[in-house]
């Protein structure tokens, strides 16, 4: 090696001179593969998530039809509306004993209601007994119904006979004693050509020679309510059964989800919730308008159910859902949006949807006109939940459910 290449070997390496150039130019690179590393990613996620999301929703089938409804705005809750939390103080009786008491009668102490299994439960010095079996097991879960049979609406006669109405089976008379049970109509029945598919609740005469009953949709059974909640359906209907000439007669049809019915205090008009339209309707059964009908409460800060009498003349309406205003309505937003809707339930079971629903337990007493006389709440119902009727006896209000594991009893001394 000579000397000239001994000195290019052991020249010292330059220090590299870093200038605004070069570091604006490195951090353009570094700028420039984090975007390519963006779009690459957001391309990923496009074609892995978005791609069949939206190919599921073009080419999925939606189980519902939904219909556009319109809404006012909800009345305010101020007043004797004002939120409280009233149905709190209310004791949860039987719990885990007995699921979904729809509706309850009583026959002096004793108290008798319908569960989820088909059941008849005669409730006596604290005892429950099964008075009756209107289907048959195994009950485990909401696609056994049909079979089971779901007891809802149930009255007392006037031979303190029972009288109730099951959403797949029909109507019964049931003896409170011995448990017999006699079938009035069967759903098996078409009525003007359609058939009867949710029998939902009832009411009758004193001398229990009419009864009036909803059958809350032709279409749909009551294992998928949501669904009919949520199409806003309009092929329900109410109607007459005479006990003693065996004829059905059709007195309303159009209705949105009719659920629980009320005959006055003086027999001359029966009240008919119209659930999903968040309203009272008014049949004349007698007088100068029968066969006349008009409104007897719009526009109701709630989604009602059953309707019974209360002892200041007035009645009692339960309702399991409310539109809160002040607030967000998810119903009210929905209804006149039904690609929203049939996008939910392409994509969503009805099990699912129904728990976005917020839980809000209401209790509303309604005077002989209509007027709201006052309000029991529990927010998020966290003592009181899915509350479906409010029946008085003795001072308090025994509170049914069409899902809760327990009946209520509230003091109404104590509110």
């Amino acid at each position: 090696m000579n000397e000239a290449e001994g000195l290019r070997q052991r020249r010292p390496l330059r220090p590299q001179v870093v200038t605004e150039d070069s570091a604006a130019q490195a951090a353009k690179d570094g700028s420039t593969y984090s975007s390519k590393v963006f779009r690459v990613t957001f391309m990923t996620l496009a074609v892995t998530l978005i791609i069949p999301l939206l190919g599921a929703i073009l080419l999925l089938e939606c189980p519902i039809d939904p219909q556009p409804l319109s809404f006012k705005e909800p009345p305010l809750l101020t007043g004797v509306l004002e939120p409280n939390i009233k149905l709190r103080q209310a004791e949860r009786l039987f719990e885990n004993q007995i699921i979904g008491p729809e509706s309850i009668v009583n026959i002096g102490d004793v108290l008798f209601t319908g569960t989820a299994d088909g059941k008849i439960l005669k409730i006596e010095d604290g005892e429950i007994q099964t008075l009756a079996q209107l289907g048959h097991g195994p009950c485990r879960t909401r696609e056994d119904e049909p079979d089971c049979g779901r007891p809802l609406g149930i009255r007392v006669g006037p031979n303190n006979t029972l009288f109730v109405a099951d959403a797949y089976y029909g109507i019964y008379e049931i003896n409170p004693v011995t448990g017999e049970v006699q079938m009035l109509l069967s759903t098996k029945t078409p009525i003007e050509g359609q058939k009867l598919s949710f029998l939902n609740d009832l009411t009758l005469t004193r001398d229990g020679r009419k009864i009036y009953f909803t059958d809350s949709s032709s279409k749909w059974q009551r294992r998928d309510f949501p669904l009919l909640v949520m199409e806003g359906r309009d092929d329900g209907r109410l109607f007459e059964y005479d006990t003693v000439t065996k004829e059905v007669k059709v007195l309303m049809v159009g209705l949105r989800f009719p659920n629980g019915v009320q005959l006055s205090p003086a027999e001359d008009f029966v009240l008919v919730a119209e659930l999903t339209l968040a309203r009272i309707r008014r049949y004349y059964v007698s007088g100068l308008m029968k066969g006349g009908a008009d409104m007897f409460v719009e526009n109701m800060p709630g989604f009602p159910d059953n309707i019974r009498r209360s002892s200041s003349g007035g009645y009692w309406v339960a309702m399991s859902a409310i539109r809160p205003n002040p607030g967000f309505s998810m119903m009210d937003f929905l209804s006149e949006k039904p690609w929203i809707k049939s996008i939910i339930f392409k994509l969503l079971s009805q099990d699912t949807v129904i728990k976005f629903v917020p839980r809000y337990s209401l209790v509303i007493e309604l005077g002989e006109t209509g007027s709201y006389k006052r309000s029991f709440h529990d927010p998020n119902g966290m003592v009181v939940a899915y509350v479906s009727e409010a029946h008085e006896h003795d001072g308090y209000l025994y509170l049914g459910s069409f899902r809760s594991p327990f009946i209520c009893r509230l003091n109404l001394e104590h509110v």
